[in-house]
């Protein structure tokens, strides 16, 4: 099979090359530094990264935020058992299979527009089958507006299109409704792409505190710094965030620290400094 762009036939296991998504190019390339690992990017902008038969390994350093922020998050307030996800923006799935595995009676839905890409990361990587992991071919901000009242525990954004998340998932109106849709103690977490002026983070937080009474930040110390372009995971609740007496926060604390890439929770204190002055974005 060429490396040249094509649509794909069923495929046995990943094979390198281009495909054509259904919005743009896809690109799988296997990890020369992971054995089984694999990145997948669309548009030439890497999406996603999963390592065969490891689900709990996360390359990215953003998504090992999520991943510390959402543990933290479950041991203080939600049931394992009984855990609803749902991720708006799927990629490959790579945080839908690390939910499952940490959880196993956990339920996700991943949101996916891409059906090209839905489809191949079905074909190609070891994602647990629904209810499992279910994945819904369908805009975001479409599945936001019908989410019905406290109907999830967890709601993950991780959506781009190329380098930006699309606007109508910054808005307070797209916040009140996953703030709708989730149940009493569920946590509202996104992954925020930012530049150095730290305007769409700081925006993004002003209108999610128009919905949620707790908001807290973790990045690492550059990016929180305005030094460059870079990744902020946002976290928004109603019940306290990473509470600082907790076991949780401290294990969470320890482990953003000893990262690859260190980074550093931040309270609602410092959060509310942090965006103090920016304007909510309102839908047009």
């Amino acid at each position: 099979m060429s490396n040249a762009k094509k649509k794909a036939s069923r495929l046995p296991s990943p094979v390198a090359g281009t495909y054509e998504g259904d919005y743009g190019i896809l690109e799988l390339e296997p990890d020369p530094h992971i054995t089984d690992g694999w990145l997948i990017s669309v548009n030439g902008v890497p999406s996603s990264h999963v390592v065969l038969g490891e689900p709990r390994t996360l390359a990215f350093e953003y998504m090992q935020w999520i991943a510390t922020g959402l543990r933290a998050h479950v041991a203080d307030h939600l049931d394992p058992a009984s855990l609803r996800v749902t991720h708006l923006g799927g990629g490959a799935c790579t945080l839908a299979r690390y939910v499952a595995d940490v959880y196993p009676e956990s339920r996700s839905t991943v949101v996916e527009l891409d059906g090209e890409l839905a489809r191949l990361s079905r074909e190609w990587f070891d994602i647990p089958r629904s209810p499992r992991v279910k994945i819904r071919v369908d805009d975001a901000r479409d599945v936001a507006a019908d989410f019905s009242p406290a109907s999830r525990d967890v709601i993950i954004r991780d959506a781009f299109a190329g380098a930006v998340t699309p606007t109508n998932l910054t808005s307070v109106e797209f916040f009140a409704d996953c703030h709708r849709g989730l149940a009493p103690g569920g946590v509202y977490i996104a992954n925020c792409g930012d530049h150095s002026d730290l305007r769409g983070a700081k925006e993004e937080l002003a209108g999610m505190a128009e919905v949620w009474e707790h908001l807290a930040v973790i990045a690492d110390p550059p990016m929180l710094k305005g030094r460059r372009y870079g990744n902020i995971i946002l976290l928004a609740s109603d019940a306290p965030l990473l509470d600082a007496g907790s076991t949780a926060h401290a294990v969470a604390t320890r482990e953003l620290l000893g990262g690859a890439v260190p980074a550093q929770y931040k309270d609602e204190a410092w959060v509310r400094q942090f965006f103090s002055g920016a304007k909510p974005r309102r839908a047009a």
